[in-house]
C-alpha cells in the first residue's frame, strides 16, 4: 500500500531497517539490501536514527539516495555525541563533520533533528548561542524532553531564528502542537507504551484534524511514527496519511 497524503505532508516512519518487520511489512523472501527501496514505494520519507549512534559511511549515503524515488525525503537525527555528550557546547569540528557527511544526501536531505536529553533543563542563552550558530541553509529542529523547555519563552526564540518545534507524543508527556518555522515536524513514540504501542484509529482521527488545521499555516509538515514494535509505526502511518487526505 502506497502512503498516500496532500503534497505538503511527508508522512512515515523513524526507520527502515526493523529485523521484526520481516514478515509484518517486508516479503520473507526480501534480502536487507531491498528493504529500502521497499519501503520507499510505499513512503515518501524516512527520519534516520541510526544517525545518532554512528556517522554513516559516504558510500551508504550515496546508496540510500540512489535508491529512492526523486522525491524522497531523509530527516536525519543528530550524532548523541553532539546533544548528549557535548549538550550543545563547543560544537565546531563535530558539527561540521556531521553536517559534511550528511549534506551527501544533496536535494533528498530533509529536517535535521536535534533530540536533547531528559536531564537538560530550559538555558534560553545557551539556546541562543546554539541557535545562532547553525547554517541556515538546513532545515534545523529541536526536541525538547525536558518540560522546562516547553514555554512561549522558548518557543519565540526559535521563531526568531526559524527553527521548528519537534511536537512529539509519548506516555505521560506531550509538546503542545504548533509550528516555530515555515515547515511543521512530529515524532509519535506510542502513547499507551514507549516504542511498543499502536494508535487507536480515534486516536489518530483526533490527530489529523488538528494536523490539517497546522498544516494551513505552513509549507510542509512532516510526521514520523517511532512506535516500531511490531510494526505498528507503519500500520499508523498509513492509517494517519488516510485520514489527512479525506480530512
Amino acid at each position: 500500500m502506497r502512503c498516500e497524503s496532500p503534497e505538503k505532508y511527508y508522512i512515515g516512519c523513524s526507520g527502515w531497517h526493523y529485523d521484526h518487520w520481516r514478515g509484518l511489512y517486508y516479503p520473507d523472501g526480501l534480502a536487507k539490501p531491498g528493504w529500502l527501496q521497499f519501503y520507499a514505494s510505499g513512503f515518501s520519507t524516512v527520519e534516520l536514527n541510526n544517525t545518532f549512534y554512528r556517522l554513516p559511511s559516504e558510500r551508504a549515503l550515496a546508496n540510500w539516495r540512489e535508491s529512492t524515488p526523486p522525491d524522497f525525503i531523509f530527516a536525519v537525527k543528530v550524532s548523541r555525541f553532539i546533544t548528549h555528550v557535548k549538550r550543545l557546547r563547543n560544537l565546531g569540528s563535530p558539527m561540521r563533520e556531521f553536517l559534511s557527511r550528511i549534506r551527501l544526501l544533496k536535494e533528498k536531505l530533509g529536517p535535521i533533528l536535534y533530540q536533547l536529553p531528559p536531564n537538560m533543563r530550559r538555558n534560553e542563552e545557551l539556546l541562543m548561542e546554539f541557535l545562532s550558530s547553525l547554517p541556515p541553509e538546513y532545515k534545523h529542529v529541536l526536541e525538547f524532553r525536558h518540560e522546562s523547555w516547553l514555554n512561549d519563552s522558548v518557543f519565540h526564540i526559535l521563531r526568531q531564528h526559524s527553527v521548528g518545534l519537534c511536537v512529539f507524543d509519548m506516555p505521560g508527556f506531550r509538546c503542545p502542537l504548533g509550528a516555530t518555522a515555515d515547515f511543521a515536524y512530529l515524532r509519535f513514540h506510542g502513547s499507551a507504551s514507549l516504542y511498543s504501542s499502536c494508535y487507536s484509529d480515534e486516536e489518530l482521527s483526533r490527530w489529523a484534524r488538528e494536523i490539517v488545521q497546522l498544516g494551513k499555516d505552513v509549507r510542509a509538515v512532516y510526521i514520523y511514527f517511532n512506535n516500531d514494535a511490531e510494526a505498528f509505526a507503519v500500520r499508523n502511518a498509513l492509517t494517519l496519511s488516510q485520514l489527512i487526505s479525506t480530512a
